[in-house]
């Protein structure tokens, strides 16, 4: 199954995180899979216990995922993961 995985372009200050096509049936294996060519990104992205960190979002199709901690939210093919940095300030 093909899942296009895209990052907000605020994230291309930090990381090298180029949109692609990813398979797996769940967001965790679609991004194992971006994580073997991009291995920088995991650790920007997952906490050391494999979470998502605060300060990101991932969204299945502009749905935020529900399971930030194993990942488990299901994908299909033509769906379309997109990671934003949380912003702050004032």
């Amino acid at each position: 199954m093909a899942t296009t995985l895209r990052f907000t372009p605020n994230l291309y200050r930090y990381l090298d995180c180029p949109n692609t096509c990813v398979s797996g049936a769940t967001v965790r294996e679609a991004l194992d899979a971006y994580f073997q060519a991009n291995p920088r990104a995991r650790g920007f992205l997952l906490d050391d216990q494999g979470a998502v960190r605060k300060h990101v979002a991932i969204f299945v199709n502009e749905t935020l995922i529900r399971d930030r901690t194993g990942l488990s939210d299901p994908i299909g093919e033509g769906d379309e993961i997109f990671v934003a940095q949380a912003l702050s300030g004032g």
